[in-house]
């Protein structure tokens, strides 16, 4: 409740919201600092029921997963899985570490791959999305014993075989123009040239530079559209720092702890979620929204809603589990709608079958 509607991580601000019988507000902080600093607090024992209560629905359909990373006071990096959903991305597993890049071997985030794995085992269509830091061989190796799609950036000095017959080019030697996208099919990626995969280079208008996306399917303008989704993320990782609840405020400085305070976070962000959902289905946005058409995130519709039963007395519904598909698509504007379907316009596309390799 604190975090709901103070919509801050400062412990101190979460005292006009939540009824105990502390009579002094530093009795509020030192509970809550227990909280934190409490070892027998099993984070995912807590959170892993609820989001995936939410999501016991999608049996049927792809299910997108993003891997991403991101800081914390250039000192703390946080490994995140998140699933995709509802034009937005909700945490699924997560990990802080102390490191001072953005950038983690595979060894240390395998853990929350096989955490994942054994998870969504019921699961029979999952894609990994995953930007340039995360491409690397023990990473292919790994989706491909899972038999987990994938849709990942790969950087521009990656090597290529195929494309030329007898050597190796680094991706930035496929020059591609704006407007322009490539798909190559049967590449082999790296120094070893042991990796056999399906590149899509293209140069959308709407971006600084071009993209080099490889994947395990034929690769296709869809390739690209399932790559963008991974951004989604980056508006997660927004909401959690700055934008809404403001974890770079917290002012902690422990791994375990950041974990616990994150573990808060995130079922704000799952119940705040699924209560925008909800009211959507039940047809109740426009009392929260001015927008004609959806123009808020369904966080940002079911955070107005909760205050709203605070202080208007609004109903509060009960929860629906989240839709596999997004009920209305959000755009804050004509101009953002317009951005949205021209991002991935292209003059001209090519599909190029490689030399094979003896």
């Amino acid at each position: 409740m604190g975090v709901l509607l103070s919509q801050s991580l400062h412990l101190t601000e979460w005292e006009p919201f939540v009824i105990s019988r502390a009579t002094q507000a530093q009795s509020y902080q030192k509970r809550w600092s227990r909280f934190l600093k409490n070892h027998k607090i099993e984070v995912e024992k807590i959170y892993l029921p609820l989001v995936m209560a939410a999501i016991s629905n999608w049996t049927k359909g792809r299910l997108y997963i993003a891997l991403d990373t991101t800081m914390l006071w250039n000192k703390y990096c946080m490994i995140h899985l998140s699933i995709i959903c509802s034009g937005r991305a909700i945490p699924f597993l997560w990990s802080v570490k102390e490191h001072n890049s953005a950038t983690i071997a595979f060894e240390v985030y395998r853990p929350l791959l096989r955490k994942a794995s054994w998870l969504l085992r019921n699961q029979n269509d999952v894609m990994l999305l995953a930007d340039r830091g995360f491409a690397n061989q023990a990473l292919l190796k790994w989706l491909k014993i899972r038999n987990w799609h994938y849709s990942i950036r790969v950087p521009s000095d990656t090597l290529i075989w195929g494309v030329h017959r007898w050597c190796a080019c680094p991706v930035s030697g496929l020059r591609t123009v704006r407007g322009e996208a490539k798909m190559y099919h049967q590449v082999r990626l790296w120094e070893s040239g042991i990796e056999i995969v399906n590149l899509a280079l293209a140069y959308p208008e709407k971006v600084a530079e071009p993209w080099a996306v490889i994947t395990d399917e034929a690769p296709t303008l869809q390739t690209l559209y399932q790559y963008g989704l991974r951004f989604r993320v980056e508006e997660l990782f927004l909401d959690s720092k700055s934008g809404i609840f403001g974890l770079t405020d917290s002012r902690l400085r422990d791994p375990q702890k950041l974990n616990r305070l994150y573990l808060v976070v995130a079922i704000a962000i799952l119940y705040s979620t699924i209560m925008g959902t909800t009211v959507q289905l039940s047809g109740l946005r426009q009392q929260v929204d001015i927008h004609y058409s959806r123009g808020l995130s369904y966080l940002k519709i079911g955070l107005r809603w909760l205050r709203g039963s605070i202080h208007k007395g609004r109903e509060l519904l009960q929860l629906l589990p989240l839709p596999y598909l997004d009920p209305e698509r959000c755009f804050a504007s004509r101009r953002a709608e317009a951005d949205y379907y021209e991002q991935l316009l292209f003059s001209r596309v090519r599909s190029l079958h490689c030399a094979k390799q003896s």
